[in-house]
């Protein structure tokens, strides 16, 4: 708990993000350049979608995205809540943007990939349904937190939410085993061996880095931007902004 406090300071996440930021984005951005080039050009067409399928290199990253980042929010929601630690509700509350948009982003390249394949762009799929009621998740735990003046009540409420909207992630995983879906089950599992060949399995891992280590620069960024917000009122804040040590 002493780490925990010491390196849970808003003014020293401060400092520690600042120097992570540089290098998180850089590495981002080498991912995406060499992702993007394996797969639209190095992978080979697929035997039967053709080059459709290679939307898959931005729809899975941002669907196994869509569901990480809610855990991690979680996550830090439950720590706030239960410990009152200051920068783990805003690691939370900053979280919650970058998650809703990997959903959505997920829900949309899953509709125009499944346009050629199923002939249309939405079926009330277990998998689809379920991915949608995550996105309603996260923007109830926004609009939960905006709705709330008090940063600690907001805070407070809107874990709950976090917490209890965690039954969902099994679900969307599972779904595809559970009931029967239009949805494929996953080519790529911690258990088994990959169900798609290396020249298609390299650039979904790079893109997938790539999009994780967005998620952390952009996590970075945030939580920089909340902790200014919320500690304007501070000695180390006026220093900050005046330009003195």
């Amino acid at each position: 708990m002493k780490f925990i406090h010491k390196y849970g300071a808003p003014k020293r996440f401060y400092q520690l993000a600042g120097t992570f930021i540089p290098w998180f984005a850089g590495i981002t951005a080498v991912l995406f350049v060499s992702g993007l080039y394996l797969g639209l050009y190095w992978a080979p067409p697929d035997y039967q979608q053709g080059d459709a399928y290679r939307i898959m290199f931005v729809h899975v990253p941002n669907a196994w995205m869509s569901m990480m980042a809610y855990v991690i929010m979680a996550s830090f929601a439950a720590t706030g809540y239960i410990w009152n630690i200051r920068l783990a509700d805003i690691l939370a509350r900053v979280s919650a943007p970058l998650g809703a948009s990997f959903t959505l982003t997920a829900l949309v390249t899953g509709s125009l990939w499944g346009k050629p394949m199923w002939g249309t762009y939405w079926v009330w799929d277990a998998r689809l349904t379920s991915e949608l009621i995550l996105f309603f998740l996260y923007v109830g735990y926004m609009a939960l937190q905006a709705s709330i003046d008090d940063a600690r009540r907001a805070a407070h409420a809107s874990a709950i939410l976090a917490i209890v909207g965690v039954v969902n992630i099994p679900i969307i995983h599972y779904s595809v085993y559970w009931w029967h879906t239009l949805h494929q089950p996953a080519s790529l599992t911690l258990t088994n061996q990959p169900k798609i060949y290396a020249t298609m399995l390299i650039p979904l891992i790079v893109m997938s880095l790539a999009f994780m280590f967005f998620y952390l620069t952009m996590l970075c960024v945030r939580a920089r931007s909340e902790i200014l917000l919320r500690e304007r009122h501070t000695d180390w804040v006026r220093k900050l902004v005046e330009g003195k040590p």
